[in-house]
């Protein structure tokens, strides 16, 4: 017998961010699997889009739609993300985390409005930065 799924309540806001992480790039690689073009260009795009800064930047846009509860979930995900990586700025890195948290409770709590929010980002979405190269 499989143990259960975990509730969303068990989980603390850097888990559900986790989740949330996976989630993201996990729609990130389904809209990259719809364009015609080379897996390495494809990897280069999704590793574009879930950096901190486009999260962040995902995360401002979904603002004016947001309800309270997912505004709250944002919040203690931000509140809990710490620095983060040297390079990141801290207050990019807290929004990201938020958003994260917030993917990952909508996810296993509420995955019509997750969808909603996904469709709302995909059909807004600006155009596509250059991939960073090291």
């Amino acid at each position: 017998m499989e143990p259960p799924l975990p509730n969303s309540v068990d989980l603390g806001p850097l888990q559900l961010a986790w989740l949330g992480d996976a989630v993201w790039e996990l729609h990130q690689r389904l809209l990259h699997c719809h364009q015609a073009t080379r897996t390495a260009s494809a990897h280069r795009a999704v590793v574009a889009a879930v950096r901190a800064e486009a999260q962040a930047e995902a995360l401002q846009r979904l603002e004016p739609l947001l309800m309270e509860q997912e505004r709250d979930l944002v919040r203690r995900g931000r509140n809990r993300a710490g620095r983060g990586p040297r390079r990141s700025e801290a207050a990019i890195y807290g929004q990201a985390t938020g958003f994260e948290t917030m993917l990952g409770w909508l996810f296993l709590r509420n995955p019509r409005r997750l969808a909603e929010l996904l469709d709302h980002l995909a059909k807004t979405d600006p155009p596509n930065p250059s991939p960073r190269t090291p």
